[in-house]
């Protein structure tokens, strides 16, 4: 018996990520890096925290949908040299979604060649640039989940399933973009329509998910199928490995290495020696050592002028 038999509503089988770890790790590097390491790190702060903040407007979204389906939050999937960072796979019996969160400043606008420009207004001024396009990054993704499904050896089910409804993949997995700050508008009146369809806002998700699994050309999968595709899923995690802590854990091992000073620069240097001789600085006659014996100089050594007493040249040592 599945577990859409006990409960109607969303079930996280991976709901947290790395993002959190990494960034306490940040802050905790912070104060102890030199200057320009603590730019960088400030900045990946800043990244991580708004890539957190979108996450967690899609994790609300899904967790009130009151749908009965599987959800992996941040998935890393690997083979061979390729890989992909998924947000959320979301697996349904209709369909699987694959979704990309972008938590992007400034207003976005997708021409007709599906081209991403992004609009910011800094310094009094509104700056145009292009993004790389979150639908190609989709696709890719979705592309890997395909080898991987099709090379699938371990789980027969799972290869039962997928050579199936293999001529059906792209109706069965679809992929989303989700923009998850509601400050950002999106104008994509010139986009194509199959890329225009792929783009949505935060507070669209749930719905746009159940319009999908409403249309027509896809087989309903069985509860048990269902779980057993997610679970499988979840078995091809690895560890994503971009560790923000262990790469600034080494530039400041670096920076600190280069800038100790070598021992040569940190030795003591020796006192320059007394001069044995000294030419005197008025006639220039040599001077030779002398001790006072009278006055309130008495008993103190001094260089006095060899030809004294036509030059009275004294040099106190």
């Amino acid at each position: 018996m599945g577990l859409f038999d006990k409960m109607k509503e969303p079930i996280f089988l991976k709901e947290t990520g790395s993002s959190n770890e990494q960034l306490e790790g940040l802050k905790a590097l912070l104060p102890d890096a030199p200057q320009e390491i603590q730019v960088q790190i400030e900045r990946d702060i800043k990244l991580l925290s708004a890539g957190m903040y979108g996450e967690e407007q899609i994790a609300f979204e899904l967790k009130n949908s009151h749908m009965p389906m599987f959800i992996l939050h941040d998935l890393f999937l690997t083979d061979g040299d390729l890989s992909a960072q998924i947000d959320y796979l979301v697996i349904t019996r209709k369909r699987n979604f694959v979704i990309e969160c972008k938590n992007l400043f400034g207003n976005i606008e997708i021409n007709n060649n599906g081209d991403f420009i992004r609009t910011v207004y800094y310094n009094g001024r509104y700056n145009k640039e292009g993004i790389y396009s979150p639908i190609t990054q989709n696709q890719r993704h979705l592309e890997l989940i395909k080898k991987i499904l099709r090379e699938s050896k371990s789980n027969f089910i799972i290869k039962a399933l997928f050579e199936r409804f293999e001529r059906f993949f792209y109706d069965t997995y679809r992929t989303v973009v989700v923009l998850a700050n509601p400050k950002t508008v999106l104008n994509a009146k010139y986009a194509k329509k199959e890329i225009k369809e792929q783009v949505i806002r935060a507070d669209q998700l749930v719905d746009h998910i159940k319009q999908i699994n409403s249309q027509r050309g896809c087989d309903t999968s069985s509860e048990k199928d269902t779980e057993e595709l997610a679970r499988y899923f979840l078995s091809l995690h690895r560890g994503n490995p971009a560790d923000y802590i262990e790469k600034y854990r080494t530039q400041i091992a670096e920076y600190r290495e280069k800038s100790e000073p070598t021992a040569a620069e940190t030795k003591t240097p020796e006192k320059e020696p007394v001069a044995e001789t000294m030419i005197c600085p008025y006639c220039g006659a040599s001077m030779v050592k002398r001790i006072a014996k009278r006055g309130r100089n008495k008993g103190n050594r001094f260089w006095g002028c060899s030809s004294y007493p036509k030059c009275r040249a004294i040099v106190e040592i």
